[in-house]
């Protein structure tokens, strides 16, 4: 009798809550068990206050399922007693499993569901017998599918939204497909729909989260205006505007209404496909058909524009935005900040934080690193530094970005030990601020005192990465420490630190600038994959060794493969054939440049005009400038002032007045003695 009722389902379909002060029959789906097996007699609420203690010998399913039964008003009691069993290393099934889901789902614990129901699925992985699929079709096995307002309807959606609260995606994705109902798939509420398909999103699973769309319209889900949001979010980040558009006559069609989340998030998508003036235009738009639209679709607009460097407009969007009545956000004035900052316009960067202080808007950490950041980079360290401290003392939050900044700043200063002294300031002192630290004192010229800060993150854990082994062992090999570098190189091997290409560049110019070529061609030639950034590397090694053949033979090479040189890799190569008078190469590999689509820049045109020059070779000098011009390429007064030296010097006088008149027109400023050698050659020509 007790194996009968043992292979019976064992979950209870509640109507009302049952009393506890009468005799009560359990009634199971398929089998009536007799009051005399387990009637409970006038039990009161007090009786409720905790679990019974578990007998040392662990109970059978039959006695949990009545323990469960006695609990089943109050949850909590009910599912503390099944948590403890579990800790008993009871292994629960299916019919235990559907006792405490029952009494959940009845009394609405959905949340109090999540941990069971990762529970559930950690014990299907370890136990292949236990089915999921099996559990909730017993549990539905006999509640009516056109039923919708079912209680037991509330696990189904509760398991989706636990599985996709963890991100286990594929579980969620794999129960909805496969949960049916005499072969009719139970679909799942919206809400927990929406849940799941714009976490999808969220995590750039894309063309899943539009396979579902489609499955679960197919299956009949009615969707409502968020899921529509969400699916224009989707079609919008994988770049497709045009469906993203054509959501909105599908919405016309099944009947729903967009919202102005709708076109906001369509707004956000155009911005963030670098088509903003889309999104503006869709704006006002909104505006036309007074559709109600926040603060946030401006931001985005804002920072499209900023993103896109189309500063002007972002600055007539917040203009327009404010004349509209609303108050821009810390949002909005970061992305302005951030885009002047980008353009390296600081003096417009800081008017506008100074406008958004003056408004009463507190600024944070974000933005100041983003100008602290700017000023560096602009080669201003001593601002930095100088800020920096002003704002510290003002008490503004400053986090371990804006530190690190300003210690970059202090080591371009060469006050690394101002930066080490500043170190007490922060809290968790990561790895960033040690390599910038660790390069500081590689640029002072004192590695030992590198190698102890990288003993001393190593000693405090700090899980040293590529990165920072490229800056110390590049440091190492600029400073004479060659042993130490190639050690250096070895413990991050041993360490399992993989070297990356900016790796094989440190060692192939540390090996070069030692004056080991052959070691450094060895390593070269022995790595299988050789980007453009290991070439280069060896074409400036080369360079350094005055193997000016073989840097040739190499970058030729490189630009058959379509790779495109660094300005550093070109100008060293023109540098070194200038320097020897090799022109007819020089001009060769010049010609090859503009053959591949690479036109070298203004320092190089003039490195090559200068080398005509000093050779008296002025019409090719006099043909290249004039070919810079004709390229696009702007010549600067060094430019100028080379070739008018070379005409002056050659007898040519009238030309050199022609072009310096052309450069004073557009506003440089010759040197004084430049301009005293033209005035000399036109009183010349006068007196001709």
């Amino acid at each position: 009798m007790l194996f009968r009722l043992l292979n019976f389902p064992s979950f209870i379909l509640f109507k009302k809550p049952f009393s506890t002060t009468k005799t009560i029959t359990i009634h199971f789906t398929k089998f009536a068990f007799s009051s005399s097996a387990v009637a409970i007699s006038n039990f009161s609420d007090t009786h409720f206050t905790k679990p019974s203690k578990i007998s040392s010998f662990p109970p059978n399913t039959f006695q949990i399922l009545q323990k469960l039964y006695l609990y089943q008003n109050n949850p909590s009691l009910a599912l503390s007693y099944f948590t403890q069993l579990k800790h008993h290393s009871f292994s629960h099934n299916i019919q235990t499993y559907s006792s405490i889901i029952s009494i959940m789902c009845y009394w609405n614990c959905i949340r109090k569901l999540d941990s069971l129901f990762i529970d559930i699925i950690a014990h299907s992985k370890q136990d292949p017998s236990f089915k999921i699929n099996d559990l909730f079709n017993s549990l539905f096995e006999n509640v009516d599918i056109e039923d919708k307002y079912h209680y037991l309807f509330r696990a189904f959606d509760g398991f989706v939204k636990a599985c996709v609260s963890v991100n286990m995606f594929d579980e969620a994705i794999d129960f909805l497909l496969q949960t049916r109902k005499k072969d009719v798939v139970i679909l799942p509420n919206v809400l927990s729909f929406n849940f799941l398909v714009n976490r999808l999103v969220i995590h750039n699973r894309v063309d899943t989260a539009l396979f579902l769309f489609d499955k679960f319209k197919s299956f009949g889900l009615i969707f409502n205006c968020y899921t529509y949001a969400i699916i224009i979010k989707a079609r919008c980040k994988k770049g497709d505007l045009e469906n993203a558009f054509g959501v909105f006559d599908e919405m016309k069609e099944v009947g729903v209404n967009p919202d102005s989340y709708c076109y906001v998030v369509l707004i956000e998508g155009m911005c963030n496909n670098h088509r903003s003036d889309l999104g503006f235009e869709m704006l006002r738009q909104c505006r036309t058909m007074n559709i109600v639209v926040d603060v946030y679709a401006y931001t985005a607009i804002i920072r499209g524009f900023c993103n896109e460097m189309k500063l002007d407009l972002a600055e007539s969007v917040f203009l327009e935005m404010e004349k509209e009545g609303l108050v821009p956000d810390v949002y909005i004035y970061s992305a302005l900040i951030h885009g002047y900052c980008k353009s390296r316009n600081l003096d417009r960067a800081l008017a506008v934080h100074d406008s958004m202080i003056s408004k009463g808007i507190e600024t944070n950490c974000v933005i100041i690193s983003c100008v602290l950041h700017c000023l560096d980079e602009m080669g201003e360290a001593s601002e930095v530094v100088a800020r920096f401290e002003k704002l510290k003392q003002s008490g503004v939050f400053l986090d371990g970005v804006a530190y690190n900044i300003v210690f970059d700043a202090l080591c371009k200063l060469g006050k690394v030990d101002d930066a080490i002294n500043m170190r007490e300031d922060i809290i968790d002192l990561d790895i960033k601020h040690y390599t910038t630290l660790i390069n500081g004192y590689c640029l002072q010229g004192k590695p030992v005192e590198a190698l102890s800060l990288f003993k001393e993150m190593e000693e405090k854990d700090l899980k040293t990465d590529v990165v920072t082994y490229n800056v110390l062992v590049s440091g190492l090999f600029r400073n004479g420490c060659a042993c130490e570098a190639i050690d250096l190189l070895e413990y991050m091997d041993s360490k399992s630190v993989n070297p990356n290409s900016v790796t094989h560049k440190v060692i192939i110019e540390g090996l070069c600038l030692i004056g080991k070529i052959e070691e450094a061609e060895a390593y070269f030639n022995g790595l299988r994959d050789k980007s453009v950034e290991i070439l280069s590397a060896m074409v400036n090694g080369y360079c350094e060794a005055d193997l000016i053949e073989k840097a040739v033979m190499l970058l030729d090479t490189m630009l058959k493969m379509n790779g495109k040189p660094s300005k550093e890799t070109c100008s060293k190569i023109f540098t070194a054939l200038c320097c020897t008078e090799n022109m007819k190469c020089a001009r060769s590999l010049f010609n090859l440049f503009v053959e591949r689509g690479f036109t070298p820049d203004v320092v190089i045109y003039t490195m090559m005009i200068h080398s005509y020059c000093k050779m008296n070779c002025l019409q090719e000098a006099y043909e290249l400038f004039q070919d810079m011009k004709i390229r696009g390429i702007k010549p600067d007064v060094i430019a100028y002032t080379v070739i008018l030296e070379g005409l002056l010097n050659g007898g040519h006088a009238k030309i050199a007045v022609e072009l310096y008149n052309e450069m004073c027109f557009k506003g440089m400023t010759p040197g004084t003695t430049l301009k005293r050698c033209v005035q000399k050659a036109i009183k010349m020509q006068f007196h001709r």
